[in-house]
């Protein structure tokens, strides 16, 4: 099965916890604290391999959690930082984050790195909280919670020049005829349900890789057949091969296919109007071909438009074919998806994405009067907070206070004793 766009859950590796501890060895007379620092939690990423060719794998294992930071130790021992979980997938994924779709990474190259959900970094163990005022902590710190998102992970396969045209034009039998790929090929509309790939050489040595997607028809960018679900990859060919059907044997006018296929395309994405383009007038061998290729010449005002008749069955014109193509490959830059993948393009390479700076917190009712408190930053510190601990605790009602959450409640109008949420867990406001 051919699967090119799966969605799946990813979260990084918590962090260890920091410890409490302290020393007692008796030739330290006043001993002092020595609670180790927790190890950084596990990167999910996501790294190229060239023998994948689909998101198969993905269809049944769809969560994928790096391991957690050990926690810190007595005699100022850190804990291990946690191992990357490392997915393969296939080159050409593209990784959009489900929720803002924005593109976090765009893989196309083998062993090309990508960190998709940061580790949380370890909690500070007893001994960080040491000053000359409190030479003796009780504070540490709970490991910091690993980032977690859901991504969905887009294929657009790699190839050099794309086959496109109705169903039943000749892209199949064309493909099979230059490369050694073996497509579905019979005489009814869309035999072809996956995209195919084959490997063309040319007579003089040259090769590229040529893409057949399922034939398209009037209004596939909107979802009508099958071909809206593979035009995506069609955008990263550098070439598109525009295949038809000069005999007219369905009844329909070429130069009418040709200005409803590249319509198609427009709409899809504009940017694939600047791919150069060939068109192939294909079934020369059956009768009125001829005199409909006469015709779609005159009606085609693009005179930059290169037109090759051939025959895909009896292999007239492929070699000139295949020299044209491999030449205007030669000539023609890749084209970006995306404008700044600079930072993604190196292999080995692994690149953290920066998010946006979010509010610290915010503050609104809830239907039975009590504040609600929420907010990325403020939950992260309650969850890295130590409630056990009567000096965690007055650290954390501190940092808040110089957030300005007392503040803000006092705005919205909290009085003594108002009821304050936080995640699942209650408090209660006092002046």
């Amino acid at each position: 099965m051919f699967v090119d766009q799966v969605k799946v859950y990813v979260k990084g590796g918590d962090g260890g916890n920091g410890m409490v501890a302290f020393r007692r060895e008796k030739y330290v007379p006043k001993g002092g604290p020595a609670g180790g620092d927790g190890g950084k939690g596990g990167d999910v990423i996501f790294e190229v391999d060239e023998g994948l060719r689909t998101l198969m794998d993905f269809r049944y294992k769809k969560h994928f959690k790096a391991p957690k930071g050990e926690n810190g130790m007595s005699k100022n021992q850190h804990g291990k930082n946690a191992a990357p979980l490392v997915v393969k997938v296939p080159p050409g994924t593209v990784v959009i984050d489900d929720d803002t779709k924005e593109v976090i990474a765009d893989l196309t190259e083998h062993g090309q790195r990508s960190v998709i959900a940061k580790g949380g970094r370890g909690g500070r163990g007893n001994t960080r909280f040491a000053s000359p005022t409190n030479p003796a902590p009780e504070i540490c710190e709970k490991g910091e919670p690993g980032e977690e998102r859901y991504v969905t992970l887009e294929l657009k396969l790699l190839a050099d020049v794309g086959l496109v045209g109705f169903p039943s034009v000749g892209k199949s039998t064309l493909l099979s005829v230059v490369s050694s790929a073996k497509p579905k090929i019979a005489a009814y509309h869309f035999t072809t349900i996956v995209p195919n790939l084959g490997v063309v050489e040319t007579e003089d040595g040259r090769s590229f890789v040529m893409a057949d997607l399922p034939g398209l028809i009037e209004g596939a960018h909107q979802g009508v057949g099958l071909g809206h679900q593979f035009l995506r990859h069609i955008e990263r060919t550098r070439v598109i091969v525009h295949v038809i059907d000069m005999s007219a044997m369905e009844g329909r006018d070429p130069y009418e296919d040709y200005l409803t296929i590249n319509e198609e395309l427009k709409q899809y994405n504009l940017r694939l109007t600047e791919r150069p383009q060939i068109v192939v007038a294909n079934k020369m061998d059956m009768p009125n071909a001829a005199e409909n290729l006469s015709q779609f010449k005159r009606k085609l005002q693009d005179k930059n438009v290169s037109i090759f008749p051939i025959s895909a069955v009896t292999r007239q014109g492929i070699r000139e074919l295949l020299f044209a193509i491999a030449d205007l490959l030669e000539k023609t830059p890749e084209f970006p998806l995306y404008f700044d993948e600079t930072e993604t393009s190196a292999p080995n390479r692994v690149v953290y994405t920066l998010k946006d700076e979010k509010p610290s917190f915010t503050i609104s009712r809830d239907s039975d009067g009590a504040f609600i408190l929420s907010g990325e930053k403020v939950e992260k510190l309650f969850k890295m907070t130590d409630f056990s601990r009567d000096e965690s605790v007055r650290r954390f009602a501190r940092q808040l206070r110089k957030m300005g959450v007392d503040d803000a409640l006092r705005e919205r109008g909290a009085k003594d004793g108002d009821t304050v949420r936080l995640l699942e867990f209650e408090f209660e406001f006092i002046e």
